[in-house]
């Protein structure tokens, strides 16, 4: 029996790292997904501090040694100095994709006036997709949400993992 494609969760949070507080937008991530897929599979997840080569190194950990064909990181994507998610993704990178990163910020952009300030990127690691997500666990939800069906195609696309998303129906913004 094939093994089921892994997905990798890496929160970035200096204080959740730290230990104080708990990790809620991991566990967002994690939910869903677990709503949102249809298909099989198994989550690796990590927690990191807002620091580039730890998260540099945690995304080469989930896609070189775990095998995640998608990684979603969530934090770290805003403005403040001690936002580097996008720097980190883009330093252990192929190719970006824009488009989900606009994706994203249009899906957020109506309800969230500060969406336009987010740094949240997507880029290719060898045949693995890696896609920041905003840290509160509502926005990572959102964006997720908005942006799963072209996640699960890329995939496709790259590796011989197929994942499978619910219909959610029409798109209202269509």
């Amino acid at each position: 029996m094939p093994e089921l494609p892994r997905i990798g969760i890496l929160t970035v949070s200096d204080r959740a790292s730290r230990g104080e507080y708990a990790d809620e937008s991991g566990p967002a991530v994690r939910a869903a997904l677990e709503e949102l897929l249809t298909s099989a599979w198994i989550s690796v997840e990590h927690l990191v501090p807002d620091d580039a080569s730890e998260i540099e190194a945690a995304l080469i950990d989930l896609v070189d040694a775990h095998g995640c064909v998608l990684v979603l990181t969530t934090g770290g994507t805003g403005p403040a100095m001690r936002d580097v998610t996008p720097d980190a993704t883009r330093a252990v990178c192929g190719r970006e994709l824009p488009g989900i990163a606009e994706a994203m910020r249009a899906a957020s952009g109506g309800r969230v006036p500060t969406a336009m300030l987010s740094r949240q990127t997507a880029a290719i690691r060898g045949t693995s997709l890696i896609v920041n997500l905003p840290g509160k666990p509502a926005g990572a939800s959102e964006c997720l949400t908005a942006v799963l069906p072209a996640l699960v195609h890329c995939v496709a696309l790259l590796s011989s993992e197929q994942l499978t998303a619910a219909d959610r129906g029409p798109d209202p913004h269509a």
